[in-house]
């Protein structure tokens, strides 16, 4: 078998972020501040299950910088997560929150656990326990969590209801939270409404055609189900999507809205048996189709030395966080294909999130039509700093991009003081 090159998504975000550092020439203090995070959380929490089993899981919280703003980012409850995992994540929404110039820092942080297996009342029972354990490190004004992989809508609202039994309301705790709560319209597809957003953006840069362009998408969830939508409305072509236990291709193009009708009503049927015409298809082989944008939209670390070597997309939207390894990017690069990075691509999410979390604070509530606006100003101002800055120093759009953010981050330490 060919050596698959993987790497560590914290070692592949330190590589990301050393090449900028690098670039950027900085003193070695100011590299140890940027890498190393503020604080990091483990905690226990005990579940008696509904059968009388008693479980310990672990939660995490880890706080990488907030010199910009109050800690942001998602909770996963997964049960491969560790400290590791969450580090690279966290300093990834550093990044992320300084790209989009919004007044955030980064964080990440999750259970343990597999909530597929654990009942609804279970499941409130651990968010809420987490939550409490968690209670001197969260606050609308130190570190706001939000959904991520394994959470939603309804973990965000068990933890808007443990924190208020200490600290009364305060909906901008959480940002992700139901609407009926404090949430913002337009959060949920946010992320995948702003990764069709980039992907526009970028084939206008890059002289690609989006009407009629092929498009792969890896990962059919929340992210990547309205990908899918908002690019097959500005006329692409989406011809293969998946999820976790396989795929589905056809060449003329998928019924994108079927599908995403489908899985809105049963969010664990494979989407290959969703009734959609189309042959099925293994996560490895959408990977390496001959389409013009592959988007994976899934988890981290899915493109690697093993076969980043054989993907024939023209141009790689990263929707997912970390889907690229170091090595990866390097191979994707060296063969000329265009990676739009995931500190761009995806951060529809957080840009809505900090207007969730103005809106809470101002005791408000935008229309829609406000808040797809506003993240289609801050979201194109980003990218449009990205690209100038990958044209006019010559370097790609990852590297622009963490160029741009950790002179943000740098400059905001600086201004602060030690």
């Amino acid at each position: 078998m060919p050596d698959r090159g993987i790497h560590s998504p914290l070692e592949c975000s330190d590589t990301f972020l050393d090449a900028a550092m690098d670039r950027l020439e900085l003193a070695p203090a100011m590299r140890q501040l940027l890498r190393g995070p503020y604080r990091e959380v483990m905690v226990e929490l005990p579940l008696v299950r509904d059968d009388g089993e008693l479980r310990v899981y672990s939660g995490y919280r880890v706080q990488h910088d907030n010199a910009r703003g109050p800690f942001k980012g998602g909770l996963r409850f997964h049960p491969s997560v560790d400290m590791d995992h969450f580090r690279a994540l966290a300093a990834v929404m550093t990044w992320k929150t300084a790209v989009a110039d919004i007044p955030f820092g980064g964080a990440k942080g999750g259970i343990d656990c597999d909530p597929h297996e654990l009942t609804k009342a279970e499941l409130e029972t651990l968010t809420k326990r987490f939550t409490e354990k968690m209670d001197e490190v969260i606050g609308p004004n130190r570190d706001i969590p939000a959904p991520d992989v394994g959470t939603g809508a309804p973990q965000m609202a068990w933890i808007f209801d443990a924190y208020a039994v200490r600290h009364g309301y305060e909906p901008g705790v959480v940002t992700g939270k139901p609407i009926q709560l404090g949430g913002s319209l337009g959060r949920t597809e946010a992320t995948g409404r702003g990764v069709s957003m980039v992907t526009a953006w970028a084939c206008e840069e890059e002289g690609l055609e989006l009407e009629g362009a092929s498009v792969a998408i890896q990962g059919f969830g929340n992210v990547g189900s309205h990908a899918a939508r908002f690019l097959a409305g500005l006329g692409a072509r989406v011809v293969a999507v998946s999820d976790v236990h396989g795929g589905l291709y056809r060449e003329e193009g998928l019924d994108v809205d079927a599908l995403f009708e489908a899985r809105a009503r049963d969010r664990d049927q494979p989407i290959a048996e969703a009734g959609a015409p189309g042959e099925p298809l293994a996560n490895d082989e959408l990977l390496t189709l001959d389409v013009d944008i592959l988007i994976p939209a899934a988890i981290e670390g899915v493109l690697h030395g093993g076969n980043a070597g054989e993907v024939r997309a023209a141009m790689v939207v990263e929707a997912a966080n970390l889907p690229s390894t170091c090595e990866a990017h390097a191979l994707l690069v060296g063969r000329h294909v265009t990676v739009i990075p995931d500190i761009v691509a995806n951060a529809g999410g957080v840009i809505v999130s900090y207007l969730e979390w103005v809106q809470n604070r101002e005791r408000m509530r935008w229309d829609v039509e406000r808040v797809n606006g506003d993240l289609e100003r801050i979201l194109g101002r980003a990218w449009r700093e990205v690209s100038s800055r990958a044209r006019e120093e010559g370097v790609d759009y990852r590297l622009a991009a963490y160029d741009l953010a950790v002179s943000r981050v740098r400059e905001a330490i600086e201004l602060r003081g030690f």
